[in-house]
């Protein structure tokens, strides 16, 4: 069994450097899936009410030969949930299809700017942390002014801001921004999924350096840049190869290499103005 080391949190909490996606992993395989990334060394499970699958990671951790706290689960609120009270009632629906006592971490799903709701919402994620039903609490896909808004305005800095970063969009500035306010960057589609990346020279020359795979290199690359991936894999083997990436070490020139990749985004995920319900 591989281990993940783990960084703490603003709030004291443990959070793993590398953790498992599990958008699409439904029923019995779904199931099986999680069952088996737990098994092979995984702690941080990353699902979302819209993922539709919080029954299926409540039950894997169920089959999981591992104890319950050493887990770190996230769930995510999503837009049509929006508000204080909302908020709060969101939480307390993925918990009961969790099956679980408590969420590690919750997150806001996307800001949905002109919907004008995320601030209560994360008035009401406060209100959920003091009520023991979460541990930690942060965001997803909030840009710097959003995050600026919340600490100003509530005190309370989010933990965690998880969004699109992979090496054709390596967020720089606002990784900057994390780690001056403390919030721990997480990487959602951290492989840049339908793209060439892992078929970029540049890749596949420092995966026959250190004698690794592509995508061992790109994880690396993420761990480096103090931001934890979430790859999502159903397969046994794969899961193993994405967790096993810190028996070597990147130079600072090859990170930012990779960095230099940098094109964009590739999807419409501009949380100015995507928004999801």
């Amino acid at each position: 069994m591989l281990t993940i080391p783990a960084v703490t949190l603003n709030d004291g909490q443990s959070f793993a450097e590398l953790g498992l996606g599990t958008y699409n992993l439904r029923g019995e395989e779904g199931i099986e899936a999680i069952v088996s990334a737990i098994a092979s060394g995984y702690r941080l499970l990353d699902t979302a009410v819209n993922y539709e699958n919080e029954r299926e990671v409540g039950e894997a951790i169920r089959r999981a030969d591992v104890d319950r706290d050493d887990l770190i689960v996230t769930s995510k609120i999503p837009g049509r949930h929006h508000g204080r009270a909302e908020a709060v009632d969101s939480i307390r629906g993925s918990l009961d299809r969790l099956g679980l006592e408590r969420i590690d971490l919750q997150l806001i799903h996307w800001p949905n700017p002109s919907v004008g709701k995320y601030l209560d919402t994360w008035r009401g994620m406060i209100d959920a942390r003091e009520q023991g039903l979460v541990r930690s609490i942060g965001v997803s896909n909030f840009t710097e002014a959003m995050l600026t808004e919340l600490i100003e305005e509530t005190g309370v800095v989010p933990a965690v801001n998880q969004v699109e970063l992979h090496p054709y969009f390596p967020q720089g500035a606002l990784r900057a921004f994390h780690a001056e306010h403390g919030i721990r960057t997480e990487s959602w589609s951290p492989l840049a999924r339908r793209s060439d990346l892992l078929a970029e020279q540049l890749i596949t020359d420092l995966a026959a350096i250190h004698d690794v795979t592509p995508t061992q290199v790109v994880l690396r690359w993420h761990t480096q840049l103090q931001s934890t991936p979430i790859p999502k894999s159903a397969d046994a083997d794969r899961q193993r190869e994405n967790a096993d990436v810190f028996g070597f070490t990147l130079t600072d020139e090859q990170v930012a290499a990779i960095s230099g990749l940098e094109r964009g985004r590739l999807w419409d995920g501009d949380p100015e103005t995507h928004e999801e319900m």
